[in-house]
This record gives C-alpha cells, sequence and structure tokens, in this order.
C-alpha cells in the first residue's frame, strides 16, 4: 500500500492518459457507429454492402490483432502513427464496427408503416430520421451501447502492448522497478488497484447509462400519455 501511495503522482498520470484515450475512441467509435449503422439500413445496395464489408472485416478480427495490424502497418504506407493514436485507430474501428451493428439494428427494429406515414405526411428524409426514428431507436440501444463503451474502456489497457504509457503500462512500470530494487514483486497490490479503478469507472458509467435509460423512459411515456390524452381530447369534441 505504501508503494501505491508514493507513485500516486505517476499513477495519475497514467491515468489521465487512459481517460483521453478512452474518451477519443468512444467519441470516434460513436461517430462511425451512426455513419455506418445509417448506412447499414440504407435503400441504396452500395451503402449497404459497403458498410456490411466494414462491419464484417472489422469484427471478425481480435482486437490484440487489430492493434497490432494498425501500429505495425501504418509506416508501410507512409503514415507512421505513435503508439497512443495507433490505439485509437484500432480501438476506434473495432468499437464502431460492433456498433453499427447496435445502430443497424435498432433503426431495423421500427416498424416500415412508421416511416411511410412519415413520408407521406410530407417530411423530409432527415426530419423522418430526426423527428420520428431517433427517439423510438435511442431507449433499445442505450444499454447495448453502455456494454461496448465498458469493453472499450477496459480495451485501453491494451495499448499498452504497442508501448502506450496509458494506466495499465504505468503499473507494468511500477511493478518492474519495485522488483528490481527490493527483490519482491508488489504485482498483486499495483494489479489489484488498477482492477479496483477500472471497475469504479465502469461500474459509474453503467450506473449513469441507467439513470440516463429511466429518464428517457419517463419523458416518453408522459409523451405518450399527453399524445393519448390529446387523442381522447380530440374524440370527445367530435
Amino acid at each position: 500500500m505504501d508503494l501505491i501511495v508514493q507513485t500516486l503522482p505517476l499513477l495519475a498520470r497514467g491515468l489521465a492518459a487512459t481517460f483521453q484515450l478512452a474518451l477519443i475512441t468512444l467519441a470516434v467509435a460513436a461517430l462511425i457507429s451512426v455513419v455506418f449503422g445509417l448506412m447499414g439500413t440504407s435503400r441504396r445496395r452500395s451503402l449497404r454492402w459497403s458498410a456490411m464489408a466494414f462491419v464484417e472485416f472489422f469484427r471478425d478480427i481480435p482486437l490484440v490483432v487489430n492493434l497490432l495490424f494498425v501500429y505495425f502497418g501504418a509506416p508501410l504506407v507512409g503514415v507512421p502513427l505513435e503508439p497512443f493514436w495507433a490505439a485509437v485507430v484500432s480501438l476506434s474501428s473495432w468499437g464502431g464496427a460492433n456498433g453499427a451493428e447496435i445502430v443497424r439494428g435498432g433503426f431495423n427494429a421500427v416498424s416500415k408503416h412508421q416511416r411511410e406515414s412519415a413520408a407521406a405526411l410530407g417530411l423530409k428524409p432527415w426530419e423522418v430520421l430526426y423527428y420520428v426514428l431517433a427517439p423510438q431507436v435511442l431507449l433499445p440501444i442505450l444499454p447495448p451501447f453502455t456494454g461496448l463503451f465498458s469493453i472499450l474502456i477496459q480495451a485501453t489497457s491494451l495499448a499498452s502492448l504497442v508501448g502506450a504509457l496509458e494506466f495499465f503500462r504505468t503499473a507494468q512500470i511500477i511493478v518492474e522497478r519495485a522488483t528490481l530494487m527490493t527483490g519482491h514483486s508488489p504485482a498483486f497490490a499495483v494489479f489489484g488497484f488498477v482492477l479496483c479503478v477500472y471497475f469504479v469507472i465502469c461500474f459509474s458509467l453503467a450506473t449513469f447509462t441507467r439513470r440516463l435509460e429511466r429518464r428517457l423512459a419517463d419523458r416518453t411515456s408522459k409523451r405518450g400519455m399527453k399524445v393519448q390524452s390529446l387523442k381522447q381530447e380530440a374524440a370527445e369534441s367530435i
């Protein structure tokens, strides 16, 4: 425990790097998920096939292999990447491919007649997407997206394989130095602390998402009650 207290500044810098990596990865993965998820529901066959090829390619490759492929393959095409950005590219592409399937499944779960009815009312495609489809899709895809984001946060520790100085790699350095200096390995204590930190982060994300899900569900139910009351008032007035 004394070693952890003494190395807290170093662990804090590693944790800050992990947060930075996680936030960038989650943002890029969410953007990729929406873009390729919508492409997967497009009426154009070329867009659907492009989305399917992207999703299947990255989903069928193990994440570790994808990370090593990006890190060692990027210099071969003239784009050398630092370990941090190689991790961002690999994690975002893998997370985006899995998230795209979640988005596509959510939109396909909405019945076709709602799109047809909205189009018959003269709504533009983006208006149908924003006002009709998106509110219905958001609630069902929220839980699986939370699980995906938790996996991506945990997967940031894989960046240590290519030398990124994030939280897990920092803990490894501390264990190695302490073992060389004292002759005893503090691996259990240090990595136990790392385990607790990752648990707190992912548990907090899951708790926040559950609260957000309840709020959205309450708002949706209230909106449905208002619509139902308006229908009853209209029927009574007739």
